[in-house]
């Protein structure tokens, strides 16, 4: 046996410490993520495993989601460990589905930093889990590679944003930096604009300004603003943790689609992430380049406009606790995201 004991996690130190060690990792798994599942009411779980001289091998947080189609422990982008160590992952599993019978729920939901593979998948279905029927996360992103100098940058982004970077210069639009949860406030009336515009349901306010709070507290989280003539054009939510700078939330004014404020955004945010030694950008979720008529497809369009690689991560898969209950968790599932196109 290579490890010693499960517990639950008590250090953030040593839990961000070590989660940030492995490149794949992101802020789906740090500590400051589930500090506000709490500010909200949740449970939620972090678990370490450690060897035999007490140092970390392994970690996941979860947290518990108490949904009518089914109350469920969900894993986004984790757990966290050596994914060779077969021995060590069989263990995490079967310490997840416990987890899992200790808040009683109906199933886990896994989806981890696995790219999507023959070999990653037969590997999903050695541990006993099954393709959940709706998705965890995003599990389709765009990476751009920030050991690229911005020149290299530039050169690989497509002709019209550049052109909107030269039109943003000449009309002299302004980024503004805020760590204050109390700007959230004009962020989410924007989001209410743009939910309008592209036909989506917005989050609360609370949640917004509860989940910035919580990352903001140790400089995770950064609200870039666009302005023009002092008038709000787009907004970006960026996240900065371990290797990743990702692009969580945007939103912008339709005087912003006009002006194209956005890119500039993503610009400064680049920059940024450089100084703070990351070296991965995720623009976050994207849709396949056939899925014209996807609600997401334009904006997929505008992410592949800066260069992005495609990253496909093992989709969403459950471990299925109760089965019976399960049954009626998949059917309600499954009619959803037919509804949705999702």
């Amino acid at each position: 046996m290579i490890f010693m004991r499960i517990i639950d996690a008590e250090s953030r130190t040593e839990w961000d410490k070590f989660v940030t060690s492995h490149p794949e990792a992101n802020f789906l798994q740090s500590w400051d993520f589930y500090d506000f599942h709490l500010s909200r009411g949740r449970a939620v779980v972090r678990r370490i495993a450690l060897n035999q001289k007490g140092e970390i091998i392994a970690a996941y947080a979860g947290v518990v989601e108490t949904a009518r189609r089914g109350r469920h422990l969900a894993v986004a982008g984790g757990p966290i460990l050596d994914w060779q160590n077969r021995e060590l992952v069989k263990a995490i599993f079967r310490d997840l589905r416990l987890e899992g019978e200790r808040h009683h729920c109906v199933f886990v939901r896994v989806r981890p930093q696995l790219e999507k593979s023959p070999k990653s998948l037969a590997l999903m279905r050695e541990l006993g889990a099954k393709p959940a029927p709706m998705y965890l996360s995003v599990e389709f992103a765009g990476i751009l590679n920030l050991e690229k100098n911005e020149e290299e940058i530039l050169a690989g982004m497509r002709q019209r944003l550049r052109r909107a970077l030269r039109k943003a210069a000449k009309n002299d639009i302004q980024v503004e930096k805020s760590t204050n949860p109390e700007d959230i406030h004009e962020f989410y009336q924007i989001q209410l604009q743009t939910a309008g515009r592209h036909g989506f349901v917005a989050f609360s306010e609370d949640f917004f300004v509860k989940q910035f709070a919580a990352l903001a507290r140790h400089n995770e989280a950064v609200l870039y603003t666009a302005k023009y003539q002092g008038e709000i054009l787009a907004q970006n939510f960026m996240i900065f943790y371990g290797n990743e700078a990702s692009y969580h939330y945007g939103v912008s004014s339709e005087l912003g689609t006009k002006l194209s404020g956005a890119p500039l955004l993503h610009l400064e945010a680049m920059r940024d992430a450089r100084t703070r030694g990351i070296k991965r950008y995720n623009f976050w979720g994207i849709v396949e380049e056939n899925e014209t008529k996807h609600r997401f497809y334009g904006v997929s369009q505008f992410k592949r406009g800066f260069g992005v690689e495609e990253l496909k991560y093992v989709p969403a898969h459950d471990l299925i606790l109760k089965p019976g209950k399960y049954a009626i968790t998949k059917l309600i599932e499954s009619a959803r995201k037919k509804k949705r196109h999702v």
